[in-house]
C-alpha cells in the first residue's frame, strides 16, 4: 500500500499535471468570471477628450465677481460649436467636451444667472478646476488588464473603455461529476432503508461552477464494477476534468480504481496524510485530470477545495493559490497522529473558532465557514492562542 503523501506534495503533483487550456475570444458581455488569456492594451485615450467633471459653465480661469456672457452650450454627446473667449462662458454638462478656449469649469452652485444672458461667477476658478483631462484614466497603448486575472465587473468596464469588444479568455474546463453508491437517491426523493440523499453531486458541481468550470455531466453510478467502468469510459471521452466521489477506498464494493485503470487512467497518487480526505486519488489520461474524492460529504468538499479547485484555476491560467492567513485559535483543538487536519472555522474577534462538530459526515460544519484551519499532525491538543494557517474559502 502506498505511503501517505503530505498535502503540499499532493497539491504540487496535481498542478504539475495541468496544461493551460487554449484561449477563445469571448464577447465582452459574456466575460464575467472568465480568466484573461492575454493582456489588454488601451486602443485610445480614456477619456478620449477633455471634459467637465461638473454641471456648470466652461470659462477661462480667473477671480470671483466676474460677469460673463453665455455664448453657447456643451452637452454630453453634443459639443459646443463656440469657443470661450475672455468675458464669455459656455454652459456645460457633466461629461461634456470642454470647448476651445476654456481651461476650467465653475460649478453651477457657485454662479448666479440674472436672466439677461449673462452669468455671475461667485468663486475664483483655477486652471484645470473641475476638468478631466484626455487620457487621465488610460493612455493609448498602455496595458490596462493582464493575462491570468479573473474578469470582474471593473475589468469589463475597463476593457470597454480600452475599446475592446471581446477578450481572449481561457476556455472553461469541461467537468464531469460522477458520484457512486447504491445508497444514494436524488434530493427530494423518499428514503428507503439505508439510503441517503445524493448531496455530493450538487455540491461538487456548484464548487466547480464557482471555480469557473463548465459542468457538462452529473452522473450517479451504482456499486457494480461494470456500471462503474461504463460510466467512467463514457464521461472521459470529452472532459478536461473528471471528479468522482466515493468508491476509491479498498472495500469489496469500491470499484473506481479498477475502472479507472481499465479506461487508461494512470494513477499519480492515492492516500494523503489528511483528515478528512485520506483516501483521495489522483491520476491522468493524456491531458485530462481525474480526481477520486472520498464519499463523505465534508471530505469531498475539503479535498475538492484543496486539490480540484487549484487545478481548475490553473487550467484557466489563473493563480491557483488560495489566500492564506495566520490566525490564533480561540479554543483548544485536538490533533490527529500522523495526519494534518483541516477544521472548518469562522474568523471573528481576532481569531478562529470551529464551526461546530467536525466529523467528515457533518456537512453543516461547512455552513458559514470562512476558511480551513490546518491543525498539524501530533498528539494532544493544540491549545487556545496557538497561531495556525487558515486557507480562506
Amino acid at each position: 500500500m502506498s505511503a501517505l503523501l503530505d498535502v503540499q506534495t499532493a497539491r504540487s503533483r496535481v498542478l504539475a499535471a495541468v496544461r493551460v487550456l487554449s484561449p477563445e475570444d469571448v464577447p465582452l458581455a459574456d466575460c464575467l468570471g472568465r480568466v484573461l488569456a492575454a493582456d489588454v492594451r488601451a486602443a485610445g485615450d480614456s477619456p478620449p477628450f477633455t471634459n467637465s467633471a461638473m454641471d456648470g459653465f466652461a470659462v477661462r480661469s480667473g477671480p470671483a465677481g466676474r460677469t460673463l456672457r453665455i455664448v453657447g452650450e456643451s452637452r454630453a454627446g453634443a459639443p459646443a460649436d463656440t469657443a470661450v473667449a475672455e468675458g464669455t462662458a459656455v454652459r456645460i454638462s457633466t461629461g461634456a467636451m470642454l470647448p476651445a478656449g476654456a481651461d476650467a469649469v465653475i460649478m453651477v452652485e457657485r454662479t448666479v444667472e440674472p436672466g439677461d444672458g449673462t452669468v455671475r461667477v461667485d468663486a475664483p476658478t483655477a486652471p484645470s478646476q473641475n476638468v478631466r483631462g484626455a487620457g487621465e484614466d488610460m493612455r493609448a497603448g498602455t496595458t490596462v488588464l493582464t493575462a491570468g486575472m479573473p474578469v470582474d465587473a471593473a475589468a469589463i468596464g475597463i476593457a470597454a473603455g480600452a475599446h475592446a469588444a471581446a477578450l481572449a479568455c481561457a476556455r472553461r474546463p469541461r467537468v464531469a461529476i460522477l458520484s457512486t453508491g447504491d445508497e444514494l437517491v436524488p434530493p427530494g426523493a423518499p428514503l428507503g432503508p439505508g439510503q441517503i440523499h445524493n448531496s455530493n453531486a450538487l455540491t461538487l458541481a456548484a464548487l466547480a461552477t464557482t471555480a469557473g468550470a463548465d459542468v457538462v455531466a452529473r452522473v450517479h453510478v451504482t456499486d457494480t464494477a461494470e456500471a462503474t467502468r461504463d460510466a467512467i469510459a463514457a464521461v472521459l471521452q470529452d472532459v478536461d476534468v473528471l471528479v468522482l466521489s466515493g468508491g476509491v477506498s479498498v472495500g469489496p464494493h469500491d470499484h473506481v480504481k479498477g475502472a479507472l485503470e481499465a479506461s487508461g487512467v494512470r494513477e499519480d497518487f492515492w492516500r494523503v496524510a489528511l483528515r478528512p480526505g485520506k483516501p483521495t486519488w489522483f491520476g491522468t489520461r493524456g491531458d485530462a485530470l481525474v480526481f477520486g474524492l472520498p464519499g463523505n460529504p465534508v471530505s469531498a468538499m475539503v479535498t475538492f477545495l484543496l486539490f480540484v479547485r487549484p487545478a481548475l484555476r490553473a487550467l484557466q491560467g489563473a493563480d491557483p493559490a488560495a489566500r492564506r492567513i495566520a490566525v490564533a485559535l480561540l479554543e483548544d483543538v485536538p490533533r490527529t497522529e500522523g495526519r494534518d487536519e483541516l477544521v472548518r472555522v469562522t474568523l471573528a474577534d481576532g481569531g478562529a473558532t470551529l464551526t461546530g462538530p467536525q466529523g467528515s459526515h457533518v456537512l453543516t460544519s461547512m455552513r458559514g465557514a470562512d476558511g480551513l484551519a490546518r491543525i498539524p499532525a501530533g498528539t494532544g491538543d493544540l491549545v487556545r492562542g496557538t497561531e495556525v494557517e487558515v486557507e480562506l474559502l
